[in-house]
């Protein structure tokens, strides 16, 4: 495997690792990598790094993306920019380097809320275990009193915010999508993916739909969970 470091901003936590297979051979399309971790600073890229491992294996290029957090970023828009940029990074990447196949996105937890929020330069997208509901998300207090954090609770526009930055609010995405969710995930509950996934059906998006008896939230990354072939099976067959 080779491996390197793309910065794509001034912030020491604006950068992407970028790794692809080190033998000569077919590289299947290039994956960026999301991380969750509730938007808090504890949390980084490296929750990523054993399915990376797994995807250059199985011969993918791979951008595993980092991004400010709260007490990092001064703003939720800040943070959802920082995606942005790097997604944008990702796809020059990849063309630049005329990798064949698709551009793909795997977001985690709030790393799938940020990629579904900046879908634009992918092909399609993995979202595992996701937020995507923010309003919602505050109501059951999910991440111990994480969405007050990442929108601040003072903030005057909050309600507005919140919606703004959910994707259950910002359909239709228009792109291929896969949501894998385990029907005892304790940190999301499953009944936030079926919403979401019922809306975006009912706009016409492309939607597949795996709820997953016995993965619970960490799971979900795991590569050598059952449902991880699968979904690389999935992006591979993505045009």
């Amino acid at each position: 495997m080779h491996s390197s470091i793309h910065k794509y901003g001034a912030s020491d936590q604006q950068f992407m690792s970028l790794h692809w297979p080190g033998v000569e051979g077919t590289i299947h399309g290039t994956v960026a990598l999301v991380h969750g971790g509730y938007w808090r600073k504890a949390f980084t890229a490296e929750l990523m790094v054993p399915i990376a491992a797994d995807l250059v294996a199985r011969g993918w290029a791979v951008a595993n993306v980092e991004y400010r957090r709260v007490g990092h970023a001064k703003t939720p828009a800040a943070i959802v920019d920082d995606v942005a940029q790097a997604l944008r990074c990702v796809r020059r990447w990849s063309e630049e380097a005329g990798t064949p196949g698709a551009v793909v996105g795997i977001g985690h937890s709030v790393g799938a809320q940020l990629a579904l929020l900046n879908s634009e330069p992918l092909d399609g997208l993995v979202a595992l275990a996701p937020v995507t509901d923010l309003p919602r998300a505050r109501t059951e207090n999910l991440g111990e009193g994480a969405v007050n954090e990442f929108i601040g609770e003072d903030a005057e526009d909050a309600p507005r915010l919140r919606e703004k930055f959910s994707p259950l609010h910002q359909l239709p995405l228009q792109k291929p999508l896969l949501v894998v969710h385990g029907v005892n995930d304790q940190r999301v509950p499953i009944e936030h993916s079926t919403e979401y996934c019922v809306k975006a059906k009912g706009l016409s998006d492309t939607v597949d739909f795996w709820q997953m008896p016995q993965l619970d939230h960490l799971q979900a990354i795991d590569p050598t969970g059952t449902h991880w072939h699968q979904a690389v099976e999935w992006i591979r067959a993505l045009p």
